[in-house]
């Protein structure tokens, strides 16, 4: 087949396929519809492109076609029950962690009186690390606070919990992001405040505009006494992503600075240099001489690093962080 054919018949392979959801009026997802004509498709992303073409298109919600992406997010912490329309109730732990549910399954949510603060981690091995140490109940911190991670860039179940989150959670509870400081990571980060480019039909209901930057940012290594030794050095890709990003007009100030630092710097700020952080409370003006002890994980930087930029945002809400 041409180009041209083989895409016809994928078009109407897909549509053949939410038609299908809609009759039997059964759920499906990119993923089952994508393994049913793999010869066809020949990849994921062509499943992906096309149902998100027809839903914006028909000015529709991938929901509206009877299409769900699979789950992928995780949460952990303290002070958020899930309650599904099974009738199951999801009670948030601070040391395992559960798979952020659909939309389309939950029936309400139920928030403690007491949450602090909400943390979203680009990458799931801090997320893991965070949720083994207990971190959501950290006893240096404001209060418990909620942690998520939607595995890189997030799926739609994940950011519409944050969206929720950010539109029925009181002005002083901070809602913050820790990414990479690179091209990537902030344009995950803009994917959650801003919304995707891809499914700009469902912005309105996917971006959640309070979110704010809490780091990593390549500018404030030097003052965390990390060495641009310690940093990788950009890639071709990067460096493309980076420009990229620097053409889109509405680009807030501070992200904008972050991405010319890093282009003028030739070096990235992956979450995990901060492992060569020094242990020393002296070398450490992020957290503050004076400040007490961090319990028994004192010597982790990750967590040094958190406690002080989480109680900043937590002591003034109305303060921009980036």
């Amino acid at each position: 087949m041409t180009i041209c054919q083989t895409f016809t018949a994928q078009l109407f392979r897909v549509a053949d396929l939410i038609h299908e959801a809609l009759l039997d009026d059964i759920p499906t997802t990119k993923r089952d519809m994508y393994y049913k004509d793999v010869q066809l498709f020949r990849s994921q992303s062509t499943v992906d492109r096309l149902v998100d073409d027809l839903a914006a298109t028909f000015q529709l919600s991938r929901a509206d076609l009877n299409v769900r992406a699979s789950s992928k997010g995780l949460i952990c912490g303290s002070g958020l029950f899930i309650h599904l329309k099974s009738g199951d109730v999801l009670d948030i732990s601070d040391s395992e962690a559960s798979l952020i549910p659909q939309a389309e399954d939950i029936e309400r949510f139920q928030v403690g009186e007491d949450l602090a603060w909400v943390l979203l981690v680009e990458k799931e091995a801090v997320f893991q690390t965070l949720c083994r140490l207990r971190f959501a109940i950290h006893e240096a911190l404001p209060g418990p606070g909620l942690i998520m991670t939607g595995k890189g860039y997030p799926d739609v179940a994940t950011r519409q919990l944050v969206r929720t989150l950010s539109d029925n959670l009181p002005a002083h509870v901070p809602i913050i992001a820790l990414v990479d400081g690179d091209a990537y990571g902030i344009d995950i980060l803009s994917v959650y405040k801003h919304g995707s480019t891809r499914m700009q039909h469902e912005n309105e209901h996917l971006a959640a505009a309070r979110i704010e930057w809490l780091g990593l940012w390549a500018s404030e290594l030097s003052s965390l006494g990390i060495d641009k030794e310690a940093l990788l050095p950009i890639t071709k890709h990067d460096e493309k992503k980076a420009r990229s990003m620097l053409k889109r007009r509405w680009l807030p100030a501070q992200w904008r600075r972050e991405l010319q630092h890093m282009l003028f710097s030739r070096r990235k700020a992956e979450i995990e240099v901060l492992g060569a952080v020094r242990a020393s409370r002296d070398a450490d003006p992020v957290l503050g001489r004076d400040r007490p002890a961090v319990g028994g994980q004192a010597g982790i930087p990750l967590v040094r690093y958190l406690v002080a930029k989480i109680c900043a945002a937590c002591a003034d809400p109305d303060h921009e962080l980036l």
